[in-house]
């Protein structure tokens, strides 16, 4: 077994990476009002925008960080039941939050409670790539990206009249039929809804191939060259595959799965080659705030969201709105609505960034060392495994 100072340092190029996706996250999420640039807004159905990339994105991320962060843990000498343990206990943690989450404003009302939303699909993504990993090697996994994502394209355009209309495809009907109309986002969808996960999980699986390369005896320059083509052909793929079967965020269709998938690649090989290869760093920093503390700062800016929305205050008119339009009125009252909003949620983002840097400090080693600790000694998989 490897010492333990062998182990894993943290890879700075992954927490900018996640940093720069929560923070675009937070600026999609956080419109100061009802009209925001079209490249802030999600799709209405079909399509992809710049905010329909970042879920995908973390999801990607989800699987690329639990590989690196339990091939750590079995360097340590975790055995595998003890990984399958903190595996089931971090996937309840994280869908109880979701649940908490979604039961505010209004308390605990099961009876109207959505039951699934973003925290829930990371949870059962997290859970499936990550026990994935431990029992299946990186073959089995691309035979079962292959079997979801073609499998799924099979239901959704072959076993559901008007597949592509949102408000009659599989996918909601499924999710009425097992959670209700009750516990969705909306009454007839939930765009996180379980069948839509499937493909989902798919994303996450990506991120374990991903993972498997930054943990490989390959050179940095090899594991960039993998990125940057397996991004290109995913992509292109996609692409492809989109002229039969639109992108669409709501489904998660296949074709959506790949277009993001690549372009979460190419992202994630850009911060690569400028902090792993050329250390260019100073820009790094805010993003890889963010990047290490992602789900309080999700959780925080969700929260304070809820509680603008509830607080209402007379305007200059008289009128009642909530706190949040009453500051972008208040702060940003002769620009244009679009320019108003975007700088609401500019502004928003950077409020999180400044109550981060007063989180105590941990003492991180960011370089990736990772390579020295697996040659010929990867705990998990042999390297045979890894180069199917």
């Amino acid at each position: 077994m490897v010492e333990q100072k062998n182990t894993i340092t943290r890879l700075l190029s992954l927490d900018v990476f996640r940093g720069l996706t929560i923070a675009i996250m937070i600026l999609v999420n956080s419109p100061g009002n009802q009209v925001a640039y079209s490249w802030l807004e999600h799709s209405s159905w079909n399509g992809c925008t710049l905010a329909d990339l970042v879920f995908p994105f973390f999801i990607v991320i989800v699987g690329m960080s639990s590989v690196l962060a339990l091939t750590n843990l079995k360097i340590k000498g975790a055995s595998n039941k003890q990984l399958v343990g903190k595996i089931i206990n971090r996937s309840v943690y994280l869908f109880i939050l979701g649940l908490l989450l979604n039961s505010l404003p209004n308390h605990f009302d099961f009876s109207h409670l959505r039951i699934l939303g973003v925290l829930q699909r990371i949870a059962i993504c997290y859970f499936f790539s990550s026990i994935l990993f431990l029992t299946t090697t990186i073959k089995t996994q691309k035979v079962i990206i292959t079997v979801l994502l073609i499998g799924y394209w099979i239901l959704i355009s072959f076993f559901s009249p008007n597949q592509i209309s949102i408000d009659h495809n599989l996918v909601s009907y499924f999710d009425q039929w097992l959670l209700s109309a009750h516990h969705l986002y909306r009454p007839m969808f939930d765009p996180e809804g379980l069948l839509s996960t499937l493909p989902a999980i798919a994303s996450a699986l990506f991120g374990n191939l991903l993972g498997f390369v930054l943990v490989s005896s390959r050179t940095k320059q090899q594991q960039l060259q993998w990125l940057i083509s397996s991004g290109l052909i995913l992509a292109l793929l996609g692409f492809v595959w989109s002229l039969a079967s639109p992108f669409n965020k709501f489904l998660w269709s296949s074709s959506y799965v790949l277009w993001t998938t690549g372009l979460a690649f190419l992202v994630f090989a850009c911060c690569f080659t400028l902090i792993e290869i050329k250390h260019r760093l100073p820009w790094s920093k805010p993003f890889a705030l963010f990047g290490r503390h992602a789900l309080l700062v999700y959780i925080l800016h969700v929260l304070f969201l809820k509680i603008q929305a509830i607080i209402l205050v007379h305007n200059t008119q008289g009128e009642l709105i909530n706190l949040r339009l009453y500051i972008t009125d208040l702060l940003f009252n002769r620009f244009s609505p679009e320019n108003a909003s975007f700088c609401y949620a500019a502004g928003y983002t950077l409020f999180w960034l400044f109550v981060l840097k007063f989180i105590p400090k941990k003492k991180l080693k960011f370089d990736n060392k990772a390579r020295a600790a697996y040659q010929g000694q990867n705990p998990i998989h042999k390297k045979t495994d890894f180069e199917q």
